[in-house]
C-alpha cells in the first residue's frame, strides 16, 4: 500500500495486511506504531478506521487533526495526508480501504463523501474494530461478504450519499430462503444466492437484510444447527453431524451449537436419547 514501508525503521513498529478472496477491491490493514512519520501520501480507496489505543496525529485537506482512542477515522480516496503518533506510546489502529465502486456495489448508492475526518462515537468505533478483527480471520466467503455489508452500515450514518437505494419486495426472496434450507450442507456463494433473484451480489445481500434482518449466513446457520439437532436426536454421531449439516467440523459444531444453545451438542444427544428412551 502507499505510504507503507517493506520495513520499519524501528522494530516496534509493525503493520500488517489482507486480501480477501471473495471481496476483490477490499483491503484490510492493521497496526501498531510508535516512532513512524508517515510522508504525504493518498490511496485510491476509501480508508474507514478506528483507533484501539493512543493517538494518531495527521494532516488532512490542508487542516492538522488528532484522533484519539474510539475515534473513526474516516477518509475520502485521493485524499493527500499524513500519519504520526499523538503520544509517546505510539497508536494502534485497524483500517479498512474499499474502491469507490465496490463501496458502490455494496450500498447500492453513488456519490459517497465523508465531511469529518475524524468523528468521536464510542459505539461505533468499539463495533468496528470488533467486526474488522472478525473479518480478518474469515474463511468462509459468505460469512466474509455478510460481514461486509455489517461493516458497510455501522459505518454508512457518518457518510453522504448523492442517490438513495430501493427496496425490493418482500416476496423475492422467498426463493432463496427456500433454497438455503434445503442446502445446509453445501458450501454456497453470495453470487449463486444473487442469481437466484437476478440481483447482483451486494444489491441481494442488502435487501435480503432488510427483509429478515439476518444477513443469508446467518441464516443458513441456523438452519444448519436446527438440522443437527435433528440428526442429534436420532443418535447420529457428532462427526457425522457435523458433516450432514455443513459444518466444518465436530469443533466447529461443537462451538456453533453451544453459542445458539447454550449446550454441547454431546450433552444434548445424552439429554434427548435418554428422554426417548
Amino acid at each position: 500500500m502507499q505510504g507503507v514501508p517493506e520495513q520499519f525503521p524501528c522494530e516496534k513498529d509493525r503493520a500488517q495486511f489482507r486480501h480477501l478472496p471473495s471481496l476483490p477491491g477490499v483491503e484490510l490493514y492493521h497496526a501498531h506504531i510508535s516512532r513512524y512519520a508517515f510522508e504525504p501520501h493518498t490511496h485510491e480507496a476509501f480508508g474507514i478506521g478506528t483507533i484501539d489505543f493512543g493517538a494518531e496525529r495527521f494532516r488532512y485537506r490542508g487542516v492538522n487533526h488528532v484522533a484519539p482512542v474510539h475515534s473513526l477515522v474516516l477518509m475520502n480516496p485521493d485524499e493527500l495526508h499524513t500519519g504520526e503518533s499523538a503520544t509517546d506510546e505510539g497508536w494502534r489502529y485497524r483500517m479498512i480501504y474499499i474502491e469507490p465502486q465496490m463501496l458502490e456495489s455494496l450500498s447500492g448508492e453513488q456519490g459517497w463523501w465523508f465531511t469529518d475526518a475524524v468523528r468521536d462515537d464510542l459505539a461505533t468505533s468499539q463495533q468496528l474494530s470488533q467486526a474488522l478483527a472478525a473479518l480478518w480471520q474469515a474463511s468462509d466467503s459468505l460469512a466474509a461478504e455478510s460481514m461486509m455489508l455489517n461493516i458497510m452500515q455501522l459505518f454508512r450514518p457518518h457518510a453522504r450519499v448523492a442517490n438513495k437505494r430501493v427496496a425490493e419486495p418482500a416476496h423475492r426472496f422467498d426463493i432463496v430462503r427456500d433454497y438455503l434450507r434445503a442446502n445446509v450442507n453445501r458450501n454456497i456463494t453470495l453470487a449463486e444466492l444473487a442469481a437466484l433473484v437476478s440481483l447482483s451480489p451486494f444489491h441481494f445481500l442488502r435487501q435480503f437484510k432488510q427483509q429478515y434482518h439476518v444477513t443469508p449466513h446467518q441464516m443458513l446457520m441456523a438452519f444448519r444447527l436446527f438440522e443437527a439437532k435433528q440428526l442429534l436426536t436420532r443418535g447420529l454421531p457428532l462427526a457425522e453431524v457435523a458433516a450432514a449439516s455443513g459444518l466444518t467440523d465436530q469443533a466447529h459444531l461443537t462451538r456453533t451449537f453451544s453459542q445458539r444453545y447454550g449446550i454441547t451438542p454431546g450433552r444434548y444427544q445424552k439429554q434427548v436419547t435418554l428422554a426417548r428412551r
